[in-house]
């Protein structure tokens, strides 16, 4: 199966909002695509972990790939498999769960070091967005087993980023949680389909799964492509994705976290500044960009970049 074939198959008219019949055509098909990759259930029962929240059911769905060493906490990978009611969500979210699958059965062949959960998390969209329902806080609270070493986050990355030569941009936040995550971010190289821009999450703020990591302390990194016009529309449909660089992301995901499983992550958490890598990497990708539209910038401190994330986003929307 390729990740397009994923996503057409998940991203139907009918969508996957929680308790419609899309949800649970989802839900099975997810399952089914589970069964065949050769990775192991996370919990004893199976991958379905179904629970109940104010008398409404959801069902998140968990596997693992074993790691070379069982003993360490394993790395969490995740994304939401609902939608914002009807509609079909092929970048929100179904592009992630796509690149979910894929990984796992690369890795499935390959273990790190370190096992790896997949969470294919329920209710990430609103009315549950932030409550008690969320899939991931449920996992967080009640599904899991023991630590998690890191948590690689992914919402929105089926896109082309809808600003001029900044089409294959990866949003990457969250390495400020650990520094050695800001050493696995400038060491591990993208590929030919995508370029990375790591940038705080403070300027993203908790847009999805990631949100119940951080605030209990879990090293975190969420990766998206931002906001695009088709949001939470009817017109997020599969023919608007670009497949080449979702495939370039699955296998940036895998090499992050392949260098992830090796790193201690010890230290303080959000215990360092990782603003100049921030600026490296803005220097590099997007001064040359901006200076194109005629405007010439010196980004050399923190409010520097305060000012250009602002300047993008009132020009750009994303």
């Amino acid at each position: 199966m390729s990740i397009e074939s994923d996503v057409r198959a998940l991203a139907t008219d009918d969508g996957r909002g929680v308790g419609t019949e899309g949800h649970r055509v989802a839900r099975k098909y997810i399952y089914s695509r589970l069964s065949t990759l050769g990775v192991e259930p996370y919990l004893p029962q199976g991958f379905e972990a179904e629970y109940q929240c104010e008398g409404q059911d959801f069902c998140n769905l968990l596997a693992m790939v074993s790691g070379r060493d069982r003993s360490q906490a394993p790395v969490l990978l995740g994304a939401h498999y609902d939608t914002c009611g009807d509609i079909p969500g092929a970048d929100d979210n179904a592009a992630a769960v796509a690149v979910l699958l894929d990984v796992a059965a690369r890795m499935a062949a390959r273990p790190p070091v370190r096992s790896v959960v997949f969470g294919f998390f329920d209710a990430e969209e609103p009315p549950y967005f932030l409550s008690p329902s969320m899939g991931s806080v449920r996992f967080y609270e009640d599904q899991r087993v023991g630590d998690i070493h890191c948590a690689v986050i992914m919402d929105l990355v089926g896109h082309d980023v809808p600003a001029p030569g900044l089409e294959d941009l990866l949003f990457v936040t969250g390495m400020e949680s650990n520094q050695e995550l800001g050493e696995v971010i400038e060491s591990c190289p993208a590929n030919p389909a995508i370029r990375i821009l790591p940038i705080s999450n403070g300027y993203v703020g908790d847009m999805s799964d990631h949100h119940v990591f951080r605030i209990n302390k879990v090293p975190y990194i969420f990766l998206s492509c931002g906001i695009w016009p088709h949001y939470h529309q009817y017109t997020d449909t599969p023919e608007k994705l670009n497949y080449g660089k979702i495939e370039g992301i699955a296998k940036y995901l895998e090499g992050i976290t392949e260098a992830i499983s090796g790193k201690g992550l010890a230290g303080e958490f959000e215990g360092y500044d990782s603003t100049g890598i921030e600026i490296g990497f803005i220097q590099d990708i997007l001064l040359p960009v901006v200076a194109g539209m005629g405007v010439s910038l010196n980004v050399e401190t923190r409010q520097d970049i305060d000012s250009l994330v602002g300047m993008m986003r009132d020009r750009f929307g994303i």
